[in-house]
């Protein structure tokens, strides 16, 4: 499997560059409003809970997380990463700052620890082969947080889809059920979202839960309670400490 991820990584990178121009109309709603915007006004609001002065944004794609932010928090440092030079390209034309949004690997992250107050991702795991990598390096470099906002496989689809999968991951054969329907290959590639991995937020609920205090979890599209089984997309907010007075 691991002799593939360059050429995973190439494919990644060859649809991105050429979708970049329509990147915010194919990611993004007419009214700019779908679950990551949802996630990232939720994330917003607890800025000053946190005491937060700065956000490290992985995947930020042409920005926008970092935009909203500027605009909303300007007395926050916030810094994204991007490995798509046409998407920063676009964020820059933007008016965000080369120094603000920058080349960079979610699973290599070139700063040290506990260098920001806040790290956080929007729709990033999900493109990721190894996503406890990323998770592990936003942990590393995060001082009081980390958010973040991304699928649940096991939430999505019709009632009998959901508890199929559901049962397979119950019985520990998920990736077994991943390799065949993916025929190998460990992904699927669609028009709409480029390659992509089978993710569930809940994936690294524990690895998690074993650096940060306490976690809470918010369903970004309509649900039950039960979030791991019928909520397609999540946000997570894992604290590590909070602000003492």
């Amino acid at each position: 499997m691991t002799s593939n991820i360059p050429d995973e990584v190439d494919l990644q990178r060859r649809y991105y560059a050429k979708t970049a121009n329509q990147y915010d109309e194919m990611h993004v709603n007419s009214h700019g409003k779908d679950e990551h915007f949802f996630a990232l006004s939720f994330m917003v609001g607890i800025l000053d809970y946190l005491d937060i002065k700065s956000i490290l944004d992985i995947g930020s794609g042409t920005g926008r997380s970092v935009e909203y932010i500027k605009h909303k928090r300007p007395d926050i440092r916030i810094v994204g990463i991007e490995p798509i030079e046409e998407l920063r390209e676009i964020g820059h034309r933007k008016g965000i700052g080369e120094n603000e949004l920058i080349n960079g690997d979610a699973t290599q992250l070139k700063f040290g620890a506990e260098e920001f107050d806040l790290v956080c991702e929007f729709g990033a795991l999900h493109h990721i082969r190894s996503p406890e990598r990323a998770v592990s390096e936003m942990l590393r470099t995060s001082r009081k947080a980390i958010f973040l906002s991304d699928s649940n496989n096991f939430g999505q689809g019709s009632l009998p889809s959901r508890s199929l999968k559901q049962l397979i991951n119950f019985f520990g054969l998920w990736k077994v059920a991943d390799f065949v329907k993916t025929r190998g290959k460990g992904y699927l590639i669609s028009d709409g979202d480029g390659l992509a991995y089978s993710y569930s937020v809940f994936n690294n609920y524990k690895q998690i839960k074993r650096q940060c205090q306490s976690i809470h979890l918010l369903n970004t599209n309509d649900a039950s309670p039960n979030l791991y089984k019928t909520a397609g997309h999540i946000a997570l907010l894992g604290i590590k400490r909070t602000q003492t007075r």
